[in-house]
């Protein structure tokens, strides 16, 4: 009777466990994704992103650099995605293609699913001109703002961009960013109409800081960033921001 007791309890526990040691294999399975970067281009980086989502944002993820035969090879879940190939002269993962840098138009949108293999042949170009300007190009507008990027001394920052969001969580891809400072720290970012801006200094473009990264942002003592309100017409001036490397 015993005996019996200590079976019928065995059989209640492992049906109650009975998740953690069995799992559906079919949900977790990820396809192999392959291919090439064809001119072919080394240290190429394929750029991931979901359906649906901001192409132009942060990808779902990236992969490893190709090597010398343009070459690369990750796995995904389930899903559908669209692919683009990048390589920026500057070593950067993220941030504008600049012209003389290597990319792709983007592909997709492809279906992976069933850890079915997907193998991507992926035309690449050096691209000639800036067709679509990083910074706001509204040098004739009388609305703006202005300041100067220091450091935690107090000294100008160069190499820096204002990122100009509408947003306080400031988690959407901004709205206008400045080309950077110059040796003297100063910027101006020329907007097309009055309203409720919010900013941040980087010494990178795309994706969340790093570890490394200079940042900033606007904010007069609060742990939200603070509200610059313009008016049209106006160049809000002062507008002043402190950047610290990111550790």
């Amino acid at each position: 009777m015993k005996n019996l007791f200590l079976l019928f309890t065995g059989l209640i526990i492992l049906s109650s466990t009975s998740n953690a040691f069995f799992w559906d294999k079919k949900k977790d399975q990820r396809s192999v994704i392959s291919g090439k970067a064809l001119m072919p281009v080394e240290n190429i980086y394929i750029y991931v992103y979901k359906e649906g989502n901001d192409l132009h944002g942060p990808p779902y993820t990236i992969s490893e650099a190709t090597n010398a035969n343009g070459e690369f090879k990750f796995e995904l879940p389930d899903g559908s995605y669209f692919f683009a190939a990048r390589k920026r002269m500057s070593g950067d993962q993220q941030g504008p293609v600049q012209p003389g840098d290597i990319k792709s138009e983007t592909i997709g949108p492809i279906s992976i699913k069933n850890g079915k293999p997907v193998t991507l042949n992926i035309d690449c170009f050096v691209k000639q001109g800036d067709d679509k300007a990083i910074t706001n190009p509204l040098e004739t507008s009388k609305t703006g703002i202005s300041g100067t990027i220091y450091d935690a001394d107090g000294k100008p920052v160069e190499g820096v961009r204002i990122h100009v969001y509408t947003y306080v969580q400031m988690s959407e891809r901004p709205k206008f960013v400045s080309v950077k400072t110059g040796p003297d720290g100063k910027y101006i970012v020329y907007l097309p109409q009055g309203g409720t801006y919010y900013l941040s200094a980087r010494d990178k473009f795309g994706g969340p800081p790093k570890i490394g990264d200079l940042y900033g942002r606007y904010d007069q003592g609060t742990i939200n960033p603070s509200a610059i309100i313009v008016k049209d017409n106006e160049i809000k001036k002062d507008i002043n921001i402190i950047v610290n490397k990111i550790w």
